[in-house]
């Protein structure tokens, strides 16, 4: 990695862009890590952080992610992040949505954005007015495209099951004990799936109503936000914010496997070895949870139906095992793997 500016997760980025609109209040910034193999394609945050150089570190960190998810995924296109800046209140308008369009736009077509945290799909047709450089919009039934929300939630549930074949020797979830940090779109959505095959469940989140008001629903059981991830479970699944695996949590994991939709998972890279260690089955986060991004993608370009986005999907579990026997083949970190095979498909081998 080429650390510069005085942030270390820059890794060589070709472009990081910083917008202001005073009349609308925007604040934003856009990252492009590689536009190798196509334009840099990757959602846009809505976020409210402690300082601005936060919110640069998240947008280099995720545009790195999506460079490297989109090369495993075998999509033609690059990776990169937008940003938008919430103030405390969470304030967000029109004006605002149109003006990181118009940030968008000016561009040219080297960024490409889509739904992510904080975002919803009627804020991307707004953005979208100013844009056509937007994908997860609103489509027909049938179509690629929409919330990538339920495709994310697809792979990383088909990415759980690899991953309980690979660490458990099981073929079904039923039975397993699995702990869901984050009930979002995501999270909710895989918890959905792992019930109705009858995983036993505990959830988790920062919105504690939203957890008991699922867990409710699927009869599964709650605990608070911080407890989640140091659960005793056959496997746990983050689902929130990123970061999470650190040299304490990795610590205090009691689990043989941690697979889930979350990004930038590993704080440091130093994380992947900790858990390599330990002897922990790790998916790696821009793996399992390419489903979303294969939506959108195959909706900008305008390739394929849901049939095709929902095959691609279901070839998550094959690169994950992929990984997984290069790991054991190499004798070296599942997440040092991963990155050494996307950083040649993307030439930065």
């Amino acid at each position: 990695m080429t650390t510069g500016w005085g942030f270390p997760d820059f890794d060589a980025h070709e472009g990081v862009h910083l917008f202001t609109d005073g009349a609308s209040g925007l604040s934003a910034v856009i990252a492009i890590h590689s536009t190798a193999l196509g334009p840099a394609g990757g959602g846009v945050r809505f976020w409210h952080y402690a300082t601005s150089d936060d919110a640069i570190k998240d947008a280099l960190r995720l545009s790195r992610g999506m460079s490297f998810k989109n090369a495993m995924a075998g999509l033609p296109m690059g990776g990169g992040k937008g940003v938008v800046l919430a103030d405390a209140s969470g304030t967000k308008t029109p004006d605002m949505l149109r003006a990181f369009g118009r940030a968008i736009d000016s561009l040219g077509g080297r960024y490409v954005t889509a739904e992510d945290v904080g975002m919803a799909d009627s804020d991307m047709v707004t953005i979208a007015s100013e844009t056509r450089h937007v994908s997860g919009l609103p489509v027909a039934s049938g179509a690629a495209g929409g919330n990538p929300g339920p495709s994310t939630a697809l792979g990383v549930y088909l990415g759980v099951k690899a991953a309980a074949k690979r660490g458990l020797g099981v073929e079904s979830v039923a039975g397993l004990h699995i702990a869901i940090q984050g009930v979002g779109s995501v999270g909710g959505g895989l918890a959905r799936l792992l019930a109705a095959e009858g995983a036993r469940l505990t959830l988790a989140d920062v919105h504690g109503d939203r957890a008991v008001a699922l867990a409710a629903e699927l009869g599964a059981e709650t605990v608070p936000a911080e407890e989640i991830l140091a659960l005793p479970a056959d496997i746990v699944s983050p689902n929130a914010l990123g970061a999470i695996l650190t040299a304490q949590s990795i610590a205090d994991l009691q689990t043989k496997i941690v697979a889930g939709g979350a990004n930038n998972q590993l704080a440091t890279p130093q994380d992947g070895a900790r858990l390599h260690a330990r002897g922990i089955l790790y998916a790696p986060d821009y793996v399992i949870n390419a489903g979303g991004i294969i939506n959108v993608c195959l909706e900008y370009l305008g390739q394929g139906d849901r049939a095709e986005v929902e095959a691609r999907i279901r070839k998550i579990p094959e690169r994950l095992v992929e990984i997984w026997d290069e790991s054991d083949r190499l004798a070296r970190p599942i997440a040092d793997v991963a990155d050494m095979i996307a950083q040649r498909l993307i030439g930065r081998a």
